[in-house]
């Protein structure tokens, strides 16, 4: 019995130590990969600090009248908040993987503490197995004092209460290992998707670049080249937009308003992290102005180059292109059309890159291209400045056709959308703060 003591006052002593050297060796490395992280997470609200200035910059520049010299500041300003949004990104990655290794450590840790338990456990249950095998009698008569007896009586009381306890540990220990192994899987998809990110940023950069030269080429630095080269293009612009908006007055297509949702908002969500409305649907202060129906199709919004855009809801990918392609077609630019279930497409257009496919299933909020508009910048179509320029039709009376009988935009694919299937987003999308 003083045997069966002696092991029961071992364990008491052993389990609750079991894991702490392994704890404490772990232990520098994590606080050293906190405070790198740490480190990371300063660095990025530094950034974000300067890309809100140069966000303001850029902003303030596209209010000024449209000149070479604002033109080229609008990029030169451009370019550096690309730059930066790279940083940002490169940050992010190398928090992400900071975090990674340090979850590594720690899911390790609870590896090992889970294991230890066990052990102690085990070699607690064989330690009581070899002391029960004397008689009981044989055990009680090896005391001389009844005080002494009652007392491992208590000793095996407070074992069994361990021993409760450390199972109890052992199942919280457990549920800290799955929920870092779970942890540890969404930061890997999360380097993934910013090492993605990063390609993107860095293509978008040398786009910004060749524009600018591009201009600079175009215009031979000279603001009247410039002036002259603005009024062609708003002419082309306004040329092909009369060209469609005929040819859509045309088509004679019945929509059946019961295929569609009911207006009321929230049935779609914002393409945009950060929402300012620059254009309204429909007839407003603008429309008249610039546009040869006198409507503006779509709603616009404020977005600088690169800027992420997201699927308002999910649906498939109905097409992709950019009339960019064809020289002299001013028109949407880089262009995505996403079809989705309850009898809307959504339009996302002047984008400056596209990461999505025709027939690609996308879900609500996932990024579907970086935005764009730069005047000069390849894919930015028929745009003033930099913005997104959502569109939102009744899927019945919308398709995707080269418009062969167009003098400046036959060669190129675009959504042609019969009037009466023209929708205004901003009556499903959600209520503005």
């Amino acid at each position: 019995m003083r045997k069966f003591a002696l092991i029961i006052l071992l364990t008491l002593c052993f389990l609750p130590s079991v894991v702490f050297d392994q704890v404490q060796a772990q232990a520098l490395s994590v606080e050293e990969l906190q405070r790198e992280i740490e480190k990371k997470r300063l660095e990025k609200e530094r950034l974000d600090a300067e890309n809100k200035i140069l966000e303001a910059q850029i902003l303030e520049t596209n209010k000024q009248a449209k000149t070479l010299q604002s033109a080229v500041k609008s990029l030169d300003t451009t370019q550096k908040k690309l730059q930066n949004d790279i940083k940002v990104t490169q940050t992010k990655i190398g928090s992400t993987e900071l975090s990674i290794k340090k979850l590594a450590i720690e899911i390790i840790d609870r590896e090992t503490q889970i294991e230890n338990n066990k052990k102690a456990i085990a070699e607690t249950i064989r330690g009581l197995e070899i002391a029960d095998d004397q008689s009981l009698v044989t055990a009680v008569l090896q005391y001389e004092d009844i005080n002494e007896l009652w007392n491992s009586v208590e000793t095996l009381k407070r074992f069994q209460e361990s021993i409760r306890g450390f199972t109890r540990d052992l199942r919280i220990v457990k549920s800290e290992l799955q929920e870092k192994k779970t942890e540890n899987e969404t930061k890997k998809v999360e380097l993934v998707s910013f090492k993605g990110d990063l390609s993107d940023q860095k293509v978008v950069v040398e786009q910004n670049k060749k524009a600018k030269t591009t201009l600079l080429t175009q215009t031979q630095s000279k603001e009247a080249e410039y002036k002259k080269m603005l009024e062609r293009n708003i002419e082309l612009g306004k040329k092909f937009e009369q060209e469609l908006y005929l040819y859509e007055s045309q088509l004679q297509i019945a929509i059946d308003k019961s295929k569609l949702p009911t207006e009321r908002l929230g049935v779609l969500q914002w393409p945009l992290d950060s929402v300012t409305i620059t254009q309204r649907f429909g007839k407003t202060v603008d429309s008249k102005r610039l546009y040869v129906s006198g409507t503006h199709n779509g709603a616009d919004f404020r977005a600088t180059t690169g800027t992420p855009v997201k699927a308002v809801l999910g649906g498939v990918v109905e097409g992709t292109g950019n009339t960019d392609e064809q020289a002299g077609c001013y028109s949407y630019g880089r262009w995505v059309l996403v079809k989705h279930p309850n009898g809307l497409s959504s339009f996302y257009a002047h984008l400056s890159l596209t990461k999505v496919a025709l027939g690609q299933s996308v879900n609500g909020g996932q990024v579907i291209g970086l935005s764009g508009g730069q005047p000069g910048s390849f894919g930015s179509g028929y745009s003033t400045g930099p913005h997104l320029h959502l569109g939102l039709y009744a899927s019945q009376g919308v398709s995707i056709q080269k418009y062969s009988q167009s003098k400046f935009c036959k060669q190129v694919s675009i959504p042609v959308v019969s009037s009466q299937a023209y929708l205004d987003p901003l009556a499903y999308l959600p209520p503005i703060n």
